[in-house]
């Protein structure tokens, strides 16, 4: 249910990371790591479930909206998530 903006102590800027300020160059991370990163934790911190599907609602946006600038590569497996890196177009396969 909706809340009164008074009722908060804070309010702050909903500022997110770019994708070159949240990524390394020549890597690629998944939605779970993405969202921690998004966090300022570890791609690889071990979370609780509960704690990773409020991160990865966090990552899945920001994938969204971010696209223009990132690559997608296929997962390892089907039981995986795809990657996402920074997009250089030196690393685009042309199809």
């Amino acid at each position: 249910m909706p809340k009164p903006k008074d009722e908060f102590d804070e309010l702050y800027p909903c500022d997110f990371y770019t994708p070159e300020e949240l990524f390394e160059e020549g890597e690629m991370y998944t939605v779970y790591e993405i969202g921690r990163l998004l966090q300022g934790l570890d791609p690889e911190s071990e979370l609780e479930p509960d704690t990773e599907a409020v991160l990865l609602d966090w990552a899945i946006p920001w994938v969204v909206n971010n696209g223009d600038d990132l690559v997608v590569g296929n997962p390892v497996s089907e039981d995986q998530p795809g990657y996402y890196g920074l997009k250089r177009e030196e690393d685009l396969t042309d199809e």
